[in-house]
């Protein structure tokens, strides 16, 4: 039998007239719909040359096209290569240079900018899709009218390749296989309680794992259907959940609902499942989600190398502070970041993971691929943690994050929580910068709340009672908000870049 992803999402499907997805306006896309456009999509790609293994690389905002792509390049066996829509030129040639993709798919309004660097990358054809549908390549598709057949895959050949944030040097592209894929979306589809019943509020970008593989991988599996948003705008989220059944958000997502005086019971006790990921989620938030709407958010942990690793229970406890239990199939572990030796429970070192959701390693890129992926098959993530007696997994920060101030080790993580509960503040992060005595010394910037008024003297104060001195940061800064990236995730680097010369004047 064929391990490809595509064929398994056409044996789930359900009649073909069933709805896979509605926009705000009303727009609606059938199950028989989506495979047709995708056979028509994957045949202009085979028109350009597009052969199995070939990489396409996609740079576009989030339209139902945009699906029609993705599915066309699993028909084909292509490797699907999405780009975050906000990388500028520049950014985009590396990438076109380093995958050397057969096809670039690009908005029609950025076409001049890349045809040069697509060019040198020897891409063989580049084409357009705008935020609407419009562009060369749906309109080759609608004037052919041509459909490709399917392509037999194996578990191992690729299906797409994404690249890392680089947020220490350049991106790498984690590739992810057809059975990397398929296994992790049918262990969420049953670990959550996934089925065609349920409608899913679709906020999230698709160049990402949290919303390409993950939410519409999911959907597609169960053959669920989705209400399709362009962007996550909370007055459109708040008017779209009556309709829904299930939600997946980042933490700010959740932040800014909350922010809404009206947002409560009355417009959640229909839903199933809220679901949290791709950053952080504080136990504050969760605990006031929960107060507010009776629903306690189901937390997991994944990246863009693994996929979901960890998930909160469907039944059982969600604990606020972690990111739950390994999901079926998949081993987690703490190791000592030198040594590589397991830790007992209850200590703080390395998550490392194994299971068939891990990537096969990077892109051209064997020495990364060593450095990160054992040859036990288990897979240093870089994010530090522990496993309490119950199996539950804690994160404690990224290894690049810890401080080291005086010899003593600082997780931001715990410095975080502590601040998170100091009345008046909605959000913040703990960075080491360069200190003369220490080495490091421990920094926070902190966001307030609507309406509320932060001293630096006033929270150091309220976090005295619940931190060892070491821990305390020795500077406060209170700024509008944080730098976060389109996942959510807080851009602890930028902070440090900002305030590496706070101390400079330290003796």
């Amino acid at each position: 039998m064929s391990a490809s992803l595509y064929l398994r999402y056409e044996r789930h499907a359900p009649a073909p007239h069933t709805r896979f997805l509605i926009t705000p306006d009303g727009v609606e896309t059938s199950y028989g719909e989506l495979f047709a456009a995708a056979g028509r999509y994957a045949a202009v790609l085979a028109a350009a040359g597009v052969e199995p293994g070939d990489r396409v690389a996609v740079q576009t905002a989030k339209s139902v096209e945009s699906l029609f792509l993705y599915l066309g390049c699993l028909r084909i066996g292509a490797v699907y290569l999405p780009l975050n829509p906000a990388y500028t030129p520049a950014e985009v040639a590396y990438f076109l240079g380093d995958a050397e993709p057969r096809v670039f798919v690009c908005d029609p309004v950025d076409l001049a900018g890349v045809e040069a660097p697509a060019a040198r990358a020897r891409v063989a054809a580049v084409m357009t899709l705008a935020a609407d549908g419009s562009g060369s390549l749906p309109a080759a598709a609608a004037a052919s009218g041509e459909t490709a057949p399917v392509v037999d895959r194996v578990p191992d050949d690729l299906a797409a390749i994404l690249y890392t944030s680089g947020t220490t040097g350049r991106s790498k592209g984690a590739m992810l296989t057809h059975r990397n894929l398929t296994s992790n979306a049918a262990t969420l589809v049953e670990y959550w309680r996934i089925d065609d019943a349920d409608v899913l509020l679709h906020a999230l970008p698709i160049f990402h794992t949290h919303g390409l593989f993950v939410a519409i991988g999911t959907t597609l599996l169960a053959g669920a259907s989705m209400i399709y948003l362009p962007r996550f705008e909370v007055d459109q989220v708040v008017r779209s959940l009556k309709q829904a059944t299930t939600f997946m958000g980042v933490p700010t997502f959740y932040a800014r609902l909350l922010s809404r005086p009206d947002f409560g019971r009355e417009l959640t006790g229909h839903m199933r499942l809220f679901v949290s990921g791709s950053a952080p989620l504080s136990a504050e938030s969760h605990g006031e989600f929960l107060a507010r709407t009776g629903h306690a958010i189901l937390e997991r942990y994944g990246m863009t190398e693994t996929n979901m690793n960890t998930s909160n229970p469907y039944d059982g406890e969600r604990q606020p502070g972690t990111v739950g239990l390994p999901l079926p199939g998949v081993e987690v572990r703490i190791t000592d970041p030198t040594s590589g030796d397991a830790l007992p429970t209850g200590e703080v070192g390395m998550i490392e993971v194994r299971g068939p959701n891990v990537c096969a390693g990077y892109w051209r890129n064997p020495e990364k691929t060593r450095d990160e992926l054992r040859a036990n098959g288990f897979f240093i993530t870089g994010d530090l943690g522990a496993i309490d007696d119950r199996g539950y997994v804690s994160i404690v920060g990224r290894s690049k994050d810890l401080i080291i101030s005086g010899g003593l080790n600082v997780y931001p993580a715990e410095v975080e929580a502590a601040l998170d509960a100091v009345p008046g503040v909605a959000e913040s992060a703990v960075i080491g910068v360069p200190h003369a005595d220490f080495g490091e010394a421990v920094a926070a910037v902190v966001a307030p709340r609507g309406g509320s008024t932060l001293a630096e003297d006033d929270i150091v104060g309220a976090l005295e009672p619940a931190l060892a001195k070491f821990k305390l940061p020795k500077r406060v800064l209170i700024v509008d908000s944080l730098p976060r990236n389109t996942m959510g995730k807080v851009q602890k680097a930028a902070l440090r870049e900002t305030y590496k010369a706070l101390f400079s004047q330290v003796a």
